[in-house]
């Protein structure tokens, strides 16, 4: 799963659908300390919960930090 922030404002609690369930792990965060940022994310993934988005019968809720990209794949 790959989500975009191009605006300069950090997200909180941004849903978005995924296809499974489980936990999704956050390997890239463009905003992590490592690449110079401020380190907003969510503290390695989330788990998907049963509430339907964009289509997807599960869904996670996430913080986007501000003009970063997430990529996040099911653990």
């Amino acid at each position: 799963l790959v989500v975009s922030n191009f605006t300069p404002v950090v997200r909180q609690g941004y849903r978005v659908g995924v296809p499974a369930g489980g936990w999704w792990r956050e390997v890239v965060n463009t905003d992590a300390a490592i690449y110079g940022g401020g380190d907003v994310g969510n503290g390695g993934g989330a788990t998907a919960e049963p509430t339907a988005s964009h289509g997807r019968d599960w869904s996670l809720t996430l913080t986007l930090p501000p003009l970063a990209t997430l990529i996040l794949e099911r653990a």
